[in-house]
């Protein structure tokens, strides 16, 4: 297995997800590009202690972008919704004493 800090990158803090999170119990986080389903529902229910329902996952194609006259493409990114069992959550805004 992976280390945990390899598979998830960071959590993505947008408008949809913060609709996904306050509607369905769901976060969706940054992965890394060859990690399963599997693995990414271990590396949320260890290191944020909850229990994952379900994980689905997204392969988004970076776009090509221009600069004067070169061109290039951003990188493609992988993001993984995860759906919380009822009663868990994550607060990523929470004081830490």
């Amino acid at each position: 297995m992976k280390d945990l800090f390899s598979v998830i990158h960071s959590p993505l803090l947008t408008e949809k997800a913060t609709f996904q999170k306050e509607r369905g119990n769901q976060i969706v986080f940054k992965v890394d590009k060859n990690a399963n389903k599997l693995e990414i529902k271990k590396a949320v229910e260890q290191l944020f202690k909850v229990r994952v329902e379900a994980v689905q996952t997204i392969t988004v194609k970076g776009k090509t972008k221009r600069v004067g006259r070169f061109y290039g493409r951003r990188p493609d990114v992988k993001k993984a919704i995860v759906g919380l069992r009822p009663g868990e959550n994550i607060d990523f805004f929470s004081e830490v004493k």
